[in-house]
């Protein structure tokens, strides 16, 4: 991973880097000021920041995509999570639970879906 970034200025790398951990999915550099915040600012500062894990940031990450019906985003994290290690299905499925409770049974209801889907198509990748 390190290699093909070797180039890029220190932000840059370090945040696809860590772009590549959270998301999952192998990242190139981008250009505009759109991906430059993405990169640099949001993956190179503020998901290395101390005082949260990547499991704790994306738990608020989750809930909160879920709380704002942004599942489009959650199509990527959720699998991401459980593909990472840093959410199992059981830990999946509690969010679920209080993101219909929290969210709105909607929101919930919608997150089930993808979370049922993810760890279904996770099981048979498995197999």
């Amino acid at each position: 991973m390190t290699d093909k970034f070797a180039d890029l200025p220190e932000q840059r790398r370090r945040g696809l880097e860590k772009m590549e951990e959270v998301y999952g999915f192998e990242m190139t550099d981008g250009t505009g000021d759109f991906f430059a915040y993405t990169a640099d600012h949001l993956f190179g500062d503020v998901w290395q920041r101390p005082g949260l894990s990547d499991r704790d940031r994306r738990l608020l990450l989750i809930g909160m995509l879920a709380g704002t019906g942004q599942h489009d985003v959650l199509g990527i994290q959720v699998p991401a999570a459980l593909s990472s290690g840093d959410l199992d299905a059981d830990a999946l499925r509690e969010i679920v639970i209080m993101v219909c409770h929290y969210a709105g049974w909607p929101h919930g209801a919608r997150l089930n879906s993808l979370v049922e889907d993810t760890i279904a198509k996770t099981g048979r990748a498995n197999r």
